[in-house]
């Protein structure tokens, strides 16, 4: 199921053209318009979810491995010394476009792409563990 208002699903529909790298059943992956580095790609449902949390089992499934045969196909292509696997959940994580999308960011030493944070303490940790392992149950 697809969304008529959603920049992604059409792009997927192919009423917007896009450099599609990968296609199947499930997922297509094209190369990012605004690319933090060479190479970077997003992975795209063919079905309108807008996070994590909505969309289906079936698909969660399959998207990594669908990551791990595109950052393959990169690292060959590439030559990068790595690739960056990031997904972001909800405007607070950096998410722009709300149909769930996973990034393939190729890495290259010394490329300063920016995915970083700045490591905090780890005070109190015990106790907030607990209070989200609660929550999972």
């Amino acid at each position: 199921m697809l969304n008529d208002e959603c920049i992604f699903c059409k792009i997927v529909k192919g009423e917007i053209p896009s450099n599609k790298i990968y296609e199947d059943d499930d997922f297509m992956v094209m190369l990012d318009i605004a690319p933090a580095s060479k190479g970077h790609a997003v992975i795209l449902p063919k079905y309108h979810a807008e996070n994590i949390f909505t969309l289906p089992d079936e698909y969660l499934e399959k998207v990594l491995k669908v990551a791990r045969k595109c950052s393959a196909a990169m690292m060959e292509v590439l030559k990068c010394d790595g690739v960056n696997v990031l997904q972001n959940n909800g405007e607070a994580a950096g998410q722009t476009v709300f149909h769930y999308h996973m990034h393939l960011i190729p890495r290259f030493n010394g490329d300063n792409v920016g995915i970083c944070w700045k490591p905090g303490t780890a005070d109190g940790n015990d106790e907030l563990a607990a209070k989200i392992r609660e929550a999972i149950k």
